[in-house]
């Protein structure tokens, strides 16, 4: 197994980093899969254990100049690690201004990925700095584990609010309650609402975007003959929800919130660059 890759443009070092912290904020360990073409951060904890599930895949050509590998065989041409995604950010919070970042896969006292950062002088000599990020090589039989999640039948489609605005909501519900319950329609109606013991405290957003799906799509994930006023809900461990909101440093165009009437929520994040698919389960009362 080899693998090496260059970053020279800022913007791509810069927009790399932003994916990375995201992603730290999202789980202390992942799994990072390296294909020829794309590049993915994998979490698949056990959602009847009460765990969420992430799906993040980024076509390399996106943010790489230089991209090599070869991995475990011609046949399966691919790399899994896994490793904790703090590190890494870490590691290219050295690279904001940097000249290019150097990425490779290699063995000192065991397998890692080592970073790197040649930065700006202001003689003629470079200073590099080098990060070593240990990594677990998963090996081929354990691959099956790691396939991106299917797109779960909702029962309700509908974009966020602004990420600042929901973001403060949550924030000062989460001193209230540790859950909290989001429920939407198809009319666009959106509530987050947490209760104690002495009071309830629910805010409502109204006329919100629902999202276009082909009919294809929408005739296999989405009933059609659901009433567009009733209202789909899900009630969650209100952290698990904040930690995703809070988690997102890519700006992404727009969130899409799928409900499965007290099942599941399931976020798909877009953005030009990338897609990010994030899976809350719900809890029980």
């Amino acid at each position: 197994m080899r693998f090496r890759a260059k970053i020279v443009d800022i913007a791509c070092i810069q927009h790399f980093t932003r994916v990375v912290s995201t992603i730290s904020k999202l789980c202390k360990t992942c799994t990072f899969r390296l294909t020829p073409g794309k590049i993915y951060f994998i979490l698949s904890e056990q959602v009847a254990n009460g765990g969420v599930s992430m799906w993040c895949e980024l076509p390399q050509a996106n943010f790489f100049d230089q991209f090599q590998m070869d991995g475990v065989s011609t046949e399966d041409n691919e790399i899994y690690l896994e490793l904790v995604p703090d590190n890494m950010s870490r590691a290219l919070k050295s690279a904001q201004a940097a000249k290019l970042v150097k990425i490779k896969l290699t063995k000192k006292h065991a397998a890692c990925l080592t970073f790197e950062i040649e930065l700006p002088s202001l003689t003629n000599q470079s200073r590099t700095v080098v990060h070593d990020v240990p990594v677990n090589v998963i090996a081929r039989r354990l691959w099956g584990e790691y396939q991106e999640p299917a797109m779960p039948q909702f029962d309700v489609s509908v974009y966020l609010p602004p990420l600042k605005t929901i973001k403060t909501v949550v924030e000062k519900m989460k001193n209230l309650s540790n859950f909290l319950v989001l429920s939407a329609n198809r009319n666009g109606d959106m509530t987050l609402k947490v209760e104690t013991d002495l009071a309830s405290v629910t805010t409502l957003f109204r006329d919100l975007e629902t999202p276009s799906w082909s009919r294809e799509e929408e005739s296999g994930l989405c009933p059609s003959d659901r009433d567009p006023e009733e209202m789909a809900e899900a009630r969650v461990d209100i952290r698990k929800f904040s930690q995703f909101l809070v988690g997102q440093q890519v700006n992404p165009d727009r969130i899409i919130c799928n409900i499965v009437d007290g099942n599941i929520l399931h976020f798909f994040v877009l953005h030009e660059d990338l897609s990010l698919q994030y899976f809350i389960p719900t809890v029980a009362v």
